[in-house]
């Protein structure tokens, strides 16, 4: 370890990991000046007592910074009109990862720090993304990982290594799930949803934080209507709201109605499998609308594309890489699809189901009179844009390729009858 480090700014959370890691940084690297910057990303109730808690752990002063505004503006909406989702997860703590650590360099080079410190464990995927966007963002920066370079092995130690320095903590030894909080999520990790055959404790008082079960859900339904501009949600119920506000009102609204859990064994990026329980009622009504309104808004190889195009971008959020000109560049396109994606989607919720309740915008595709099953005229006049008889010939080249290869396993691999002799 490096000696020569006098002050150091940490990742600070208020958690175990963070705590335990200032007293950790005072004794290994000769009582250095230890800032901690808690990056504000909507986990609100959190922030009470926390400074309070940093120094008495031992911290000399801390930073509390309110970056909803850029969390939600710069990464959240961007991965939301891409439709970008891994394996199913909304990518919650993912996307929140860069924005704090950009925060964290911005302040560090204020501060004159010799390096950043965070508490993420040797096992996870932010110890990557952290660290990626670091050394995007301030490559001679040195980086201090403590569970890398200490002793303590897991969370039952680093209690008792707390405990031993009377460091304050919110959490005991029966109740110390792993979690992440933000203003997009809450997801929850440890003890016994680590055996994938163990149901998460939904209906157990204190589990769930953001809302209630299905079987909990009131048993009526509630409407809400969305309204988006160049797929940026910008009003509900008619109401126009800036991004925070508007995710906060949806999260209070599905978490009602038992609207986002998942529960996933994902493929993490250092090579295992993990399992995670996320709460996302806000977010998962916000894609769903998204999605509901490209479907008109879109055409199909547009779509299509797309759809390929938000995995890989996925994966790029996920793994990290967010400060990597591939993922800048998918922006780029995914800005020109959004052009045409603004209008209003109307959705029910019930129990934790959302159900499409409909959709309209200045820009769809869509047209009743082509699409109608009903008794019309349109379509038989050879001036309309959809003619009935143009379908045979469609289906005729469409189907070329399989009538070809029908006739030539008819005829024992040959394409062509054999020709017939002149005494025949």
């Amino acid at each position: 370890m490096n000696k020569k480090i006098k002050k150091v700014v940490l990742a600070y959370s208020g958690g175990l990991d963070t705590s335990v890691i200032i007293p950790w940084l005072k004794e290994n690297y000769e009582n250095c000046e230890v800032i901690c910057v808690t990056a504000n990303v909507g986990q609100d109730a959190e922030l009470e007592g926390l400074e309070e808690r940093a120094l008495k752990s031992g911290a000399n002063r801390l930073y509390i910074e309110d970056i909803q505004e850029e969390f939600v503006r710069d990464f959240i909406f961007p991965t939301l009109k891409m439709n970008a989702k891994y394996e199913g997860y909304l990518l919650g703590t993912a996307f929140a990862r860069p924005v704090i650590a950009k925060r964290l360099v911005e302040i560090a080079k204020r501060e004159g720090a010799d390096a950043i410190c965070h508490g993420c464990t040797g096992k996870g995927n932010d110890q990557v993304r952290f660290e990626l966007t670091i050394k995007a963002l301030a490559p001679e920066m040195e980086i201090i990982a403590p569970w890398r370079l200490w002793d303590i092995t897991s969370r039952e130690q680093a209690i008792r290594y707390a405990e031993e320095r009377g460091i304050p903590l919110k959490i005991n030894r029966e109740t110390n799930y792993s979690k992440d909080m933000n203003l997009w999520h809450l997801s929850h990790e440890g003890l016994d949803l680590e055996d994938p055959l163990n149901e998460p404790q939904y209906n157990k008082d204190g589990f769930l934080e953001l809302g209630v079960s299905p079987e909990k859900a009131p048993d009526k339904a509630v409407y809400v209507t969305l309204g988006f501009e160049k797929g940026v949600p910008v009003s509900l119920d008619g109401k126009e709201m800036n991004g925070v506000e508007l995710i906060k009102a949806l999260n209070k609204i599905g978490g009602e109605n038992g609207i986002g859990l998942l529960d996933v064994v994902e493929n993490r990026l250092v090579g295992m499998k993990s399992r995670g329980v996320y709460e996302t009622p806000g977010g998962t009504i916000l894609y769903h609308a998204h999605e509901v309104l490209e479907t008109i808004c879109l055409d199909k190889e547009t779509r299509h594309y797309k759809a390929g195009m938000a995995l890989r971008y996925a994966e790029l959020v996920y793994n990290g890489q967010w400060y990597t000109p591939l993922r800048k560049a998918m922006d780029a396109f995914a800005d020109k699809t959004q052009e045409s994606v603004t209008g209003e989607v109307k959705l029910k919720l019930y129990k934790g189901n959302i159900i499409n309740a409909g959709v309209t915008s200045p820009y769809s595709l869509y047209s009743e009179e082509i699409a109608s099953f009903g008794e019309t005229e349109y379509g038989r006049n050879e001036k309309d844009s959809y003619n009935h008889k143009d379908a045979e010939g469609f289906i005729n080249l469409f189907g070329l390729p399989l009538k070809v290869k029908a006739l030539l396993d008819s005829r024992g691999g040959r394409l062509c009858p054999p020709a017939r002799s002149e005494n025949e």
